[in-house]
């Protein structure tokens, strides 16, 4: 089936923003090209009949991103997507986890590997504010923990806790596609994890909480999520630029002791612990 791609240019230091505020406002995936220059020229994935002008505009408004220009529209074939997200796609390592498509030979020193493989549900945990929560996970889940992961998007986060050892693992998405990418992936990685959308999520509360969205609904969900963590659980926060860092912090002030934790490329990680 065809996509549009939507193309557009940015200033390197928003394209992180613009990226994540595309899949928000519908792309099904967002790849990067001349990730090192001063400009990048994002490419973002819609549905055939989707309006992307309007979907730009409204990730333009969410995320303060200044575009430098705006490329144009065409239409790609689910194939030529594929090949051009498996050519930008790199293995790389967190701690003791290792993350790498399919086609990449783990390494033999790999304690837990994650493949995650490049597809319209784009999502392999290169972009800095995956690897921040990455670390979180690698730092606290020490084997037979409850593991909450809001936003799962690809499930990278949620499959990641199941390889270092969490006992059992649930990921939330608004996203029909994503819980489905998301399964997809757990059963590629057999590892159980249990996806669903929000409504579909168990009651109960968790040892480690993480979301990995934007600024603004990390806000809107801090009620939510807050209540989700059981006294002495923890919570990490990404998809937050260093600037608003502080907002999200404060917002969830009231019920867990929360520091800015991380920084990585002018992205932050919000963390705490329940009280």
């Amino acid at each position: 089936m065809p996509w549009l791609a939507l193309s557009v240019e940015v200033e390197r230091e928003w394209a992180d923003a613009l990226s994540d505020a595309l899949i928000e406002a519908g792309a099904h995936s967002v790849s990067v090209e001349w990730p090192e220059n001063q400009t990048n020229v994002l490419k973002a994935l819609f549905a055939e009949h989707a309006d992307a002008d309007h979907a730009l505009r409204a990730a333009v408004g969410a995320s303060g991103a200044r575009l430098r220009a705006r490329i144009g529209i065409e239409r790609v074939a689910d194939e030529d997507w594929v090949r051009a997200s498996q050519a930008q796609f790199a293995p790389f390592r967190v701690g003791r986890l290792w993350i790498g498509a399919s086609w990449h030979p783990a390494p033999s020193d790999a304690t837990a590997y994650v493949r995650i493989d490049p597809g319209l549900a784009f999502g392999t945990g290169s972009h800095p504010t995956t690897r921040l929560v990455l670390g979180f996970l690698e730092r606290f889940v020490s084997g037979g923990e409850r593991v909450l992961d809001y936003g799962c998007g690809s499930g990278i986060l949620a499959i990641a806790a199941a390889k270092l050892g969490a006992g059992a693992i649930d990921a939330v998405d608004n996203d029909p596609q994503a819980v489905e990418v998301t399964r997809h992936n757990a059963r590629d990685n057999r590892v159980n994890v249990a996806a669903s959308l929000p409504q579909g999520l168990p009651p109960g509360r968790y040892d480690l909480v993480v979301a990995n969205i934007l600024a603004q609904p990390l806000i809107d969900l801090a009620p939510v999520l807050a209540d989700r963590i059981r006294a002495g659980g923890r919570i990490a926060l990404a998809g937050i630029l260093e600037v608003q860092a502080e907002e999200v912090r404060a917002s969830y002030s009231s019920t867990c002791d929360m520091t800015i934790a991380d920084r990585e490329e002018g992205w932050a990680l919000v963390q705490g612990v329940r009280r």
